[in-house]
Order: C-alpha cells, then sequence, then structure tokens
C-alpha cells in the first residue's frame, strides 16, 4: 500500500518520496524502538486516559510542554475528570488557564467536557471528533490514536519539519497550515497502523526533542539514515514556509486610581477574543485621547502576526467622560484583583503599576 501511495502523492505535491516509500517498515522500526527507549515520563503519559490526552492535547496547542506541566497538574487537581470540568463555572476554568494564552482553548476544553459528561457513548473515531469544540483535524487524530489506537496520523509542525527532512522537499509552502496539508497523506503512508497512537507520539518527541528548528541533532536521530535531507546537507533549511509579514499596533491603555481602587474592564462574552476576561482599559475604550505626558510604562509583545507596543497612562478619575463610563468597566480594589481571571501580560502590568503607584 505504502508504495503505491507515494508515487501519486509525489506527483501531486513535488516531494520526492520514493525512498522512504521503499523503507516504510525500517522507519516505523526505527522510530518506535527509539521512543520506547526515550519517551519523556509526561503526567499524560503516566497512567494515561481519554481524559488526561484530551487535557494535554488542549493545551500543547502553541504551547512548549515545559509551559504546560505545572499547569497540567494544577488543573488535575481541580478537575480530575470530564464531570468535575463540566461543572466548573466559566470563570474558575479561565482562572485556572489564566497564563497559558489562546483562551479560547479553555472554552472550548469546557464545553467540550460538558458534551462528553452528557453522551451515553463516546466516539472511538477522529472524524467523529471534528464537529467536537476545539478538535481540528491534528487534536482529532493525536486523541483518537492515543486513546482508541485509531489509525489517524498526526500533522503538526513537529511532523511537518520531520518529513519535509525525510524527503528533501525544498517546495516553499505559504503557511505550516498549507504544509500540513500538503504532508497529511505521506503522513498516513508511514503511519505505525499496530501502534497508532505511539508512532504518533513518537512523531511529536522526535520533532520536540532532536529534529529542531534549529541545530537539529542528526547524530542522535534514530531515522537519520533514511533522511534525503542530511544527504544533501539541506536538513537545516527545510521546511520551506513563506516569511510572515508582521503587522506593527500601538495600544494606549489608562491606568486609573479612585480610593484605592483600579479600573478595569471585562471584556464582553460575546467578543471573539479573551472573552470573559479582565484587562487594564484602552483610553479609546474611554473616549479619552492621548495625553501629551509620556506614559508611565511601556511594554512590547507578540500576538499572532501583530507586533503590539502596549502604553499606559496615568489618568486621574476627574479626566473621565462625565456620566455613566460603561457596565463593563469596574472598580476593584487590590486584594479582589487576585480572585478575577486575566491574561498573562495584562497580571503582570497591574503588579508593576500597582507598585509604580
Amino acid at each position: 500500500m505504502v508504495q503505491t501511495l507515494f508515487p501519486r502523492l509525489a506527483q501531486s505535491t513535488k516531494i520526492k518520496t520514493a525512498s522512504l516509500a521503499r523503507n516504510g517498515a525500517t522507519f516505523r522500526s526505527q522510530l518506535i524502538d527509539w521512543y520506547d527507549q526515550n519517551a519523556r515520563a509526561l503526567p499524560w503519559r503516566t497512567q494515561p486516559s481519554l481524559y488526561k490526552t484530551v487535557v494535554s492535547e488542549f493545551m500543547l496547542q502553541q504551547t512548549q510542554v515545559k509551559t504546560v506541566l505545572p499547569y497540567f497538574d494544577r488543573w488535575l487537581n481541580d478537575y480530575p475528570d470530564f464531570p468535575a470540568l463540566a461543572a466548573a463555572s466559566e470563570d474558575q476554568v479561565l482562572k485556572s488557564w489564566e497564563g497559558l494564552g489562546y483562551y479560547s482553548r479553555a472554552r472550548n476544553l469546557h464545553k467540550l467536557a460538558q458534551i462528553l459528561t452528557e453522551q451515553d457513548d463516546i466516539p472511538t473515531q477522529s472524524r467523529q471528533w471534528l464537529p467536537f469544540p476545539g478538535i481540528g483535524p491534528y487534536a482529532a487524530a493525536a486523541i483518537c490514536s492515543i486513546a482508541f489506537d485509531d489509525p489517524s496520523a498526526v500533522v503538526d509542525g513537529n511532523v511537518v519539519r520531520i518529513l519535509a527532512r525525510l524527503s528533501a522537499d525544498e517546495t516553499e509552502y505559504k503557511s505550516s497550515t498549507d504544509a500540513a496539508k500538503a504532508y497529511q497523506e505521506l503522513a498516513n503512508g508511514l503511519l505505525n497502523a499496530d501502534r497508532p497512537g505511539d508512532h504518533n507520539q513518537a512523531m511529536m518527541e522526535l520533532g520536540a526533542t532532536l529534529c529542531h528548528k534549529q541545530n537539529p541533532q542528526c547524530l542522535l536521530c534514530p531515522v537519520s539514515g533514511l533522511c534525503q535531507g542530511r544527504v544533501k546537507g539541506i536538513e537545516s533549511t527545510l521546511p520551506r514556509l513563506a516569511k510572515t509579514k508582521f503587522e506593527k499596533k500601538t495600544v494606549n491603555r489608562a491606568w486609573v486610581r479612585r480610593n484605592g481602587k483600579a479600573l478595569l474592564y471585562k471584556i464582553p462574552d460575546s467578543a471573539s477574543r479573551m472573552s470573559g476576561l479582565h484587562e487594564i482599559p484602552t483610553l479609546e475604550s474611554l473616549r479619552i485621547a492621548p495625553p501629551a505626558e509620556p506614559p508611565l510604562i511601556e511594554r512590547k509583545r507578540s500576538i499572532t502576526k501583530y507586533r503590539i507596543t502596549e502604553r499606559f497612562f496615568r489618568i486621574e478619575p476627574h479626566q473621565l467622560p462625565s456620566g455613566k463610563i460603561g457596565e463593563q468597566f469596574v472598580w476593584a480594589a487590590p486584594a479582589d484583583i487576585a480572585a478575577l481571571p486575566f491574561s498573562g501580560p495584562h497580571r503582570k502590568w497591574i503588579a508593576e503599576l500597582l507598585n509604580e503607584a
């Protein structure tokens, strides 16, 4: 099957996979043997369960393992299973997620727990998971292969990097998403059908620990003998993705204190991003022009394609618009702020500004 699959793939995507096709069995055995001996002892792999797998996959989207580890342990302590998570309020869930970023993941995980708790039979095939909140092709394949041995291959950035180097594919892709789509058929053909979950984890492990973006550790790689990119000496240049064009933005925010309390803004539940979280209000939301004096502090951060400069100005209460400023604005004492959900950056900025004041 593999030998007939790859010539068709090579023709459609220009990926030269003949060598991989001939050595598919060798690739699978070398990869799984390496994984059995070198897999990291991660908490979701210890006494694995569907719940642990789901939580880890949601947390690991866009986030490194070392960042996830303390959150995962706390999460399992607060919400040990789907029913416990389903019963929690959204505010509790967001507070527990605080600092991990991409908060839609937390909301979708919460919704998914509520759905699965109500179901009599949990589906076991990846395609059956695609309608669930927060579940795309990668998450569906990862969860179902690991938890149910469903023969679905995962393709994320790590897997794209491995396959691009193995096949010496010099095609430039518009994005990692486009590359993942192009490599899906190749990943399916190389999948170890006897141990699909372990194979997928081995691919992710290889990309995370050896097949790095920069300075790949080829001498330690279990499949380096099959790597056409290494033969050509181009492994460090692969995969080839079009450079992201970054946009610069400046956000002006108001730091307002009154009677020991700070003015905050609660992002509406209807917002497409960060709904339910609190933040330091923008001058725009308060209909205030930027003051002539310099900001108290200025901080930079990056979100997807944006490079953002955040500027925080001291605004006196009498400078606020006359009349009611809106129900989304709240005054919070320092003791109350600790219990409110914020994004990680806003939590740090508030702590800094409270000391400044």
